[in-house]
């Protein structure tokens, strides 16, 4: 019912839900459109069907480039990981030009490939974050999608209206009480400002609409708060979504796991890699 919008940074209410003309700030979502060429994708996607798709969950298939892990008991080996594929060398190199991802080292790499026809979907979930870090960083290839949003919280969301009567210029979070002397004048409207709406967190669904060849990444509320799933009705045409995952700070220098954290990282970024 709420549609990301990647210029402000906004929620922003469906036109045909309740929700029309009500936003709130959705923070942790960094989307860029374009972020190869369409050689690069051909190259890319050519490259990924020399090797075997295994089956998956949902209609999809993957391939993992990363260590072997058993997330229930938290045990991690770097088992027949031998590195992020070759084709993803200079993908990582981009993503440095990127501000939002400084010192982004990934260590795992998967392709999920959707398609219509498997009814291929993902639900809403979390992802790791024992031994995942921050930030979730996804290459959308061959079609267009809908990364759809949710969250179980039992907060509210406070929503603002988008636009005040004044100007019909966007207007920020946090100014919308209306004062006494707008109440007391009996000038309905005229420079009047509509209050806060609180809504359940439940209530609310935002689509992040990822256009073909776009990169996204997650991190803060949108990574730790939200859910996130993608729908088979999203799903038009076969879509492959490249996910590249960083260590969690117990992996990391001065974690409790440093030493494996190294050794995993200097594997994945040899960039020889084949899927496990």
């Amino acid at each position: 019912n709420f549609t990301y919008c990647p210029a402000t940074g906004l929620a922003k209410g469906n036109e045909r839900s309740e929700f029309a003309g009500w936003a709130f700030p959705f923070p942790g979502v960094f989307l860029t459109g374009e972020f190869i060429s369409e050689d690069e994708e051909s190259e890319i996607v050519e490259l990924m069907d020399r090797d075997d798709w295994k089956p998956s969950q949902s209609g999809r298939k993957k391939q993992d480039y990363g260590p072997k892990v058993n997330f229930k008991k938290q045990r991690l080996k770097a088992g027949s990981f031998t590195g992020l594929p070759s084709f993803s060398e200079k993908i990582v190199a981009q993503m440095k030009a990127c501000s939002v991802l400084g010192g982004f080292l990934p260590v795992e790499q998967c392709n999920l490939d959707y398609m219509p026809e498997r009814g291929s979907a993902i639900d809403p979930h979390f992802d790791d974050w024992w031994l995942w870090g921050e930030r979730l960083v996804s290459l959308n290839l061959l079609s267009k999608t809908i990364l759809s949003m949710s969250c179980d919280s039992e907060d509210s969301i406070q929503l603002f209206p988008t636009f005040s009567k004044e100007n019909g210029e966007l207007s920020p979070p946090g100014s919308f009480t209306q004062t006494s002397a707008c109440k007391n004048s009996g000038e309905e409207g005229i420079g009047c400002i509509l209050s806060p709406r609180l809504v359940p967190s439940k209530e609310v669904t935002v689509a992040i609409h990822l256009p073909r060849r776009s990169l996204v990444v997650l991190y803060g509320d949108a990574r730790y708060k939200w859910k996130h799933a993608i729908y088979r009705k999203h799903i038009e045409h076969r879509r492959i979504c490249v996910t590249f995952r960083e260590l969690s700070a117990e992996f990391s220098t001065g974690g409790r796991h440093e030493e494996l954290g190294k050794e995993l990282l200097e594997i994945a970024l040899s960039f020889q890699g084949r899927p496990v």
